[in-house]
């Protein structure tokens, strides 16, 4: 299929192409004998929690990494802090035979000790640990990119769903995270604002997302696929905002 002109990148365009095959969705929601936090899915695959309040973590810990991106893909970049071989590469665990788990620390890591140390906060499993570099877009462009992660490829079932957890690094509180459990269902949409320091955990290969980006700076953000487990729920409830969550229409249908 050739590149589509911008203009064309619409909800309508991306209807007709659902309908007619030529854009499927990358990953596919499934329900599987995986263990899935209970608390996540009683809020529709997500939460959004109380902000970091650990110590300052430096901008160069974000600015100064090693970023690459995907040769598809070549106006979003990631820097990878864990990745499955340990290299700064872009590449999916299941290309090595692994899952999204058991992720080795690449040098990135060794310049972001504050993140390196957050993410072992979470205390699980974790597979891809990268920092986001993302430049302002339209909530058209941002609608137009919603999708799945693909977290649970070689996932043995019984164990515990990958999920991803977000850490906002800049501050970008005109730009929010877009979920839709129906992407072509622009009526359920929820938006998830991004001030700095912002934390969330989000069942992202069951809910389609994506970012828009309504700063006039770079923006960065750390994110992990982490594994669902009772340790990964203690520290989401100890993060629990005191005001009700957003509750998604989807829930109700």
């Amino acid at each position: 299929m050739k590149k589509l002109d911008p203009i064309l990148k619409n909800s309508f365009t991306k209807k007709v192409l659902r309908a007619t095959g030529l854009r499927k969705p990358f990953a596919e929601q499934v329900k599987t004998d995986h263990y899935r936090m209970p608390i996540l899915e009683e809020n529709g695959g997500f939460l959004a929690l109380n902000k970091y309040d650990g110590p300052d973590i430096p901008a160069k810990e974000w600015e100064d990494l090693e970023y690459i991106t995907y040769p598809t893909d070549p106006n979003t970049f990631f820097a990878p802090l864990a990745s499955a071989t340990g290299e700064i590469k872009m590449e999916g665990f299941w290309e090595v035979g692994k899952t999204d788990k058991d992720g080795i620390w690449t040098e990135n890591a060794k310049k972001a000790p504050h993140l390196k140390k957050w993410v072992e906060s979470l205390g699980v499993n974790f597979g891809r640990v990268q920092l986001l570099r993302m430049e302002p877009n339209s909530l058209r462009e941002a609608r137009w990119g919603l999708h799945l992660d693909d977290n649970n490829r070689l996932n043995p079932e019984k164990t515990g769903w990958v999920v991803r957890i977000w850490l906002e690094l800049t501050d970008d509180p005109n730009s929010y995270m877009v979920l839709r459990k129906n992407d072509l269902n622009r009526t359920e949409e929820v938006r998830l604002p991004l001030p700095k320091f912002t934390q969330m955990v989000v069942d992202s290969e069951y809910l389609f997302h994506g970012v828009h980006h309504g700063g006039k700076k770079t923006r960065y953000g750390l994110i992990v696929s982490g594994e669902s487990s009772p340790a990964l729920e203690k520290w989401i409830k100890a993060r629990l905002p005191k005001e009700p969550q957003i509750r998604p229409k989807w829930l109700d249908n």
